[in-house]
């Protein structure tokens, strides 16, 4: 079925098109690279996966309970609107709710792919486009995982977010080969993994416990890619250029903030957009997911070299400086490790259910 026939609302012209700017870099070394980037370029080669083969499909969903969402966590729990609700209206509510999340993680991960590209064709080192190349991959195989899963599974998909397609906007416009990392890897991506990762380490339901635990394991190569090429470049940067570069990252972090608040849904029952607003803002659960979702952004930022006093003011101003002093190499190696142990599980489970069979079939011989 065509994605226009399954959107909540009408997403305007099937194509949007970013003028695209800067050069197009070519490189003539092709021996000297970085060890740890060309390490990382490896790892993307033997990490590469098939969304069809590694996650069991047949696995079914409920779409009005797709990621087992307790009531306490929808926006509209204790308000008027919730009480008015039948149980239908309910899982009509998580049904859209779900969707919106995962249209998001679509919209985005097409984003992703377009700027791994752009970094491939305008990044000024070889080992950075080879690792690059494998990313664009990786990103594509994201996209095609979540708009199936939201095809065959939730059967809704909600257009990309006004906020996020203006942060794509200023990052693919900007003709600076640095931008697309800074955009993309730190904040999109960032941002991405905790969301991710709140819902993988939440949901009890199988399948999209596995598509976020496997794309995650992918999404943390991303990010220590784009700490190890911009914590490198911005050494070389006049505080001018790092302050230009600060500002970016502040307008982005409210715009991503900003974005999570699933207007749109509640619009779509009913409830006029400012009111609906409103009862996002007054949402705990929502303030906390918000606190979490920038675990992953303000240690990055630090870490490449971005931490001037207004870019600390912000984070201040948004209850998240504290993050700065995260572990990011733990919480990737904990994406790692997730990921390997439900590839271990699924084994271990098909395993048993082979040897059962065999048992079986030699009972049923023994007794016929």
């Amino acid at each position: 079925m065509p994605t226009y026939d399954v959107y909540a609302k009408d997403p305007g012209e099937p194509l949007w098109q970013v003028p695209a700017t800067g050069a197009a870099r070519f490189s003539w070394e092709y021996e000297d690279g970085r060890d740890r980037l060309l390490a990382l370029y490896q790892k993307g080669k033997d990490k590469q996966w098939d969304g069809t083969r590694r996650i069991d499909w047949d696995i079914d969903v409920d779409p009005y309970d797709a990621l087992g969402t307790p009531d306490e966590a929808m926006t509209l729990y204790g308000t008027p609107y919730w009480a008015k609700m039948t149980d239908r209206d309910k899982g009509e509510l998580r049904r859209h709710f779900a969707s919106w999340q995962f249209s998001q993680f679509l919209h985005g991960e097409q984003g992703a792919m377009i700027c791994a590209a752009r970094i491939v064709e305008s990044v000024p080192d070889l080992d950075a486009k080879f690792y690059s190349a494998t990313q664009t991959m990786d990103e594509a195989r994201h996209a095609e995982i979540y708009g199936r899963f939201l095809h065959e599974k939730i059967g809704l998909v909600y257009p990309i977010n006004d906020n996020l397609r203006s942060l794509l906007d200023d990052t693919l416009r900007d003709s600076r080969w640095d931008m697309p990392y800074l955009g993309m890897q730190v904040l999109i991506e960032g941002l991405a993994l905790a969301a991710f990762g709140m819902i993988r380490d939440t949901t009890e339901k199988p399948l999209p416990k596995q598509i976020l635990a496997y794309v995650m394991q992918d999404e943390a190569r991303h990010v220590a890619f784009g700490r190890m090429a911009l914590r490198d470049y911005y050494k070389q940067l006049t505080d001018a250029e790092l302050r230009e570069r600060e500002d970016f990252v502040i307008e982005g972090c409210y715009l991503m903030r900003d974005r999570l608040r699933g207007v749109e849904v509640l619009e779509n029952f009913g409830i006029p957009g400012p009111q609906a607003a409103e009862l996002s803002e007054r949402s705990e659960f929502l303030q906390l997911f918000r606190k979490l979702l920038f675990s992953r952004i303000v240690p990055c930022v630090k870490d490449i070299g971005l931490w001037g006093s207004r870019l600390q003011q912000a984070y201040v101003d948004m209850g998240v400086l504290e993050l700065g002093d995260g572990d990011l190499d733990r919480l990737m190696a904990q994406d790692e490790e997730i990921a390997e142990k439900l590839d271990a599980e699924r084994f271990e489970a098909e395993e048993r259910e082979r040897v059962a069979e065999v048992e079986r079939t030699i009972e049923a011989g023994a007794d016929g």
